[in-house]
């Protein structure tokens, strides 16, 4: 079924990123996957060619591209370049951090900090989850406590992508521990800040190529002035922005999907079995027919997920829907893609084994499918 929310320009700009991921990311993939992180130059490198941040306003050294469909081209490129995992780190970038910076910095830290987040140079990551605590937020221990012009920041954060290469954090604490909700705030951290102190790159299951980090702050003096929004409203601007983070998040389970079984479908027309194509096994036909369909229904609930964040009309419930049905979409197909593989789909020589790790971890991360199910729920008045 032809997709329609594209433009002319939206496939000159799906040519042009393609080229550049064939140029710069591919032919490093395996060895990032082997060393566990992605190269610090690529941020910049995609920066410099115009495929990072782009909805960073021009005065600020971006190109002011505030497109969400320009952003899921750049997700269906990266898996169809086999790129899904090392890709993350680039949508964090993109999608997720940068809507702090864009809507809630004021002039001064705009003029600071987009510079260098749109050219690369500044790789930015997002703090909450602590080894105590998964999506209970409220319930976070890192402390920022007010002294002058400055906060002290103890405490630590645990499963942060990008956390090896960022530069700036997005850290949210308790500036009143006192507090709940109304105790959160949020802080950015330039990471060579004293009492900062990286952990382990995490050793996962999947996403190797993409570096997540524990990080510890120890008496970490971070100035007032790089305080986001107001004290005390750390956890509203992560509500507003949620939204958009599980955007991200299910157009890229949607893309991953659609290449597990597009390789699938390849390879069922041609591995032979009782002298004939697996595919035309009726069990065959009705697992692919199955997944065609569900992957459809899904693009088409995508697509206009997106074009309701573009209007600025996208609201948490529709978010949530769309990030906990199109990962748990994504784990089936890649089960079912292994199981149509046989044992040659349990072979990392194969594509659909990497794709296959490396989907388990989206149904967990940026709001588990039971914190999703939650959302939905209570706003049906249940």
């Amino acid at each position: 079924m032809k997709r329609d929310i594209y433009t002319e320009e939206h496939e000159m700009f799906r040519e042009a990123y393609r080229t550049f991921l064939e140029r710069e990311l591919v032919p490093n993939h395996d060895r990032w996957e082997s060393s566990g992180i992605m190269d610090r130059s690529v941020f910049a490198k995609a920066g410099e060619s115009g495929f990072l941040a782009m909805a960073v306003p021009e005065e600020y050294g971006g190109s002011g591209v505030d497109d969400f469909r320009y952003n899921n081209v750049v997700v269906e490129e990266l898996c169809k370049a086999d790129l899904y995992a090392a890709g993350l780190g680039l949508t964090l970038h993109t999608d997720i951090c940068l809507p702090y910076f864009n809507d809630w910095c004021n002039e001064e830290q705009k003029r600071r900090w987009l510079p260098g987040i749109a050219n690369g140079e500044l790789i930015t990551a997002i703090a909450m989850t602590e080894p105590g605590i998964g999506s209970d937020l409220a319930s976070m221990g890192t402390t920022a406590i007010r002294d002058g012009d400055m906060y002290v920041v103890n405490g630590s954060k645990t499963f942060i992508t990008n956390g090896i290469n960022c530069d700036l954090l997005i850290l949210a604490v308790k500036t009143d521990p006192a507090q709940k909700h109304k105790g959160m705030s949020l802080l950015v951290v330039e990471t060579d800040t004293e009492g900062f102190e990286r952990g382990r790159n995490l050793d996962k299951v999947g996403m190797h190529s993409q570096d997540t980090a524990e990080m510890f702050f120890t008496d970490m003096r971070v100035p007032v002035e790089n305080i986001l929004g107001n004290e005390g409203e750390g956890f509203s601007l992560l509500v507003k922005n949620l939204p958009q983070e599980r955007m991200s998040v299910a157009m890229a389970a949607v893309a991953h999907a659609r290449v597990m079984l597009d390789m699938t479908l390849q390879y069922a027309k041609e591995r032979q079995a009782f002298g004939q194509p697996i595919g035309s096994f009726q069990n065959s036909r009705f697992k692919l027919a199955e997944m065609e369909t569900e992957i459809t229904i899904a693009e088409s609930f995508i697509d206009r997920c997106i074009v309701a964040l573009n209007a600025g009309e996208l609201n948490a419930e529709e978010a949530s829907m769309a990030k906990w049905w199109c990962t748990e979409l994504q784990g089936r197909v890649a089960t079912e893609c292994v199981q149509l593989h046989g044992g040659y789909g349990y072979m990392n020589e194969y594509p659909i084994a990497r794709a296959f790790t490396d989907a388990r971890g989206s149904t967990i991360y940026a709001g588990t499918t039971e914190i999703m199910k939650e959302i939905i729920g209570r706003s049906m008045g249940v």
